[in-house]
């Protein structure tokens, strides 16, 4: 995830299926002190009996208690159950054709500025997707390394990320290793692709003749019915925690929700990336806007330039483009010959540095 929105967890190992059990199998393995709560308790509704708990003897019977336990309590109205998130590393089988092949991608940095800070560890995870179901099959391949940033790492990263300069000394990322589970991938996804992108395409440059795809932003999370689009929030609401804000265990979290089937549209996040990357959005100019129209712009949702002086936005398709010309053309120009710039953006350079194809488009 970006650096943004990181935090100081340390990964948990790796190779587990996507567990549905609370604890790690331990007597001390105990439920969490709070659990979220209606604002109104049902004071005459009562818990199910639950059993007695086994002699103490073993550690799997306190860890088959406790998911007992957990199953009583999603029965009740007035609790909520939150379980650990479990990296999953096989999923179903391979179907003989139609597969896409997926890497999914995290960083984290030095701060926040792609042409002076470094990146200080990258996870990739490279998944095979049934293109028939948006769902992932078969293996997932894993890598997490670190580098040395060859510069003092900051506090606000540190306390961040959790990595310090001891933890990163003389480290580097295997080149080799990562050139090889990005040979035959057809798409990179990353959670704020546009902070992910510049930093990985500065240190490795093949990156930038792969497609991109970005969780974020691709992903109309308000239409689906979530109230954020951040990642732990989305993991939240799906019912489950983890230990955020270190790459791989962010990359496992962000798999896991895009398998799930969105609310609203009844694919999975997975199946709804693949289709994005195939389409091409457009960055829309209003170019010789005139000053009494910025409210009108603003309130549309355009956003400032202060670099090139010029309001402009993004829009998902052709159709989109042509009805925001014929707005501008009647609400901004009102009818006075314009000529705006439009910016075609496709996934080989969507959320990256570089710029798109760029056309000039008559209005009036």
């Amino acid at each position: 995830m970006s650096f943004s929105s990181s935090g100081s967890a340390p990964t948990p190992a790796a190779g587990a299926q996507l567990s549905l059990g609370f604890g790690d199998g331990t007597p001390e393995a105990t439920i969490p002190a709070k659990l979220p709560r209606k604002v109104k308790a049902a004071p005459t509704q009562e818990l199910p009996a639950v059993a007695a708990p086994a002699a103490p003897s073993a550690a799997p019977a306190v860890a088959t208690d406790l998911d007992v336990l957990a199953q009583q309590l999603e029965q009740h109205p007035d609790y909520r159950v939150l379980r650990r998130l479990v990296p999953q590393l096989q999923f179903g089988p391979v179907p003989a054709q139609g597969i896409v092949r997926l890497l999914v991608l995290d960083t984290e940095t030095t701060g926040l500025e792609h042409s002076s800070d470094k990146i200080i560890e990258l996870a990739l995870l490279r998944v095979d997707v049934d293109s028939a179901t948006g769902l992932a099959c078969g293996a997932v391949q894993v890598y997490d390394g670190l580098e040395d940033p060859g510069q003092p790492i900051p506090d606000i990263a540190r306390k961040i990320t959790g990595i310090d300069d001891s933890m990163v000394q003389g480290q580097q990322l295997d080149t080799a290793r990562i050139a090889e589970l990005l040979d035959g991938v057809d798409l990179i996804v990353a959670h704020n692709a546009g902070f992910d992108r510049p930093f990985v395409e500065a240190r490795l440059p093949a990156f930038a003749a792969k497609a991109w795809a970005c969780s974020f932003a691709d992903i109309d999370w308000k239409q689906e019915g979530r109230d954020s689009a951040k990642l732990s929030a989305l993991a939240l609401e799906m019912g489950w925690f983890y230990d955020a804000h270190r790459a791989e265990m962010d990359c496992h979290a962000l798999l896991a929700v895009l398998q799930a089937k969105l609310p609203e549209s009844g694919h999975s996040g997975l199946a709804h990336l693949l289709a994005a990357a195939k389409g091409t959005r457009y960055r829309l100019q209003a170019n010789g806007a005139p000053f009494d129209a910025k409210d009108a712009l603003k309130e549309r949702g355009y956003r400032w330039d202060a670099t090139n002086k010029v309001w402009h936005t993004r829009l998902a398709d052709e159709a989109a483009l042509q009805a925001e010309c014929d707005w501008l053309a009647a609400s901004v120009y009102r009818g006075r010959g314009a000529r705006v710039q439009v910016e075609a953006l496709d996934a080989q350079v969507r959320y990256s540095s570089r710029a798109g194809v760029v056309a000039w488009r008559q209005l009036g």
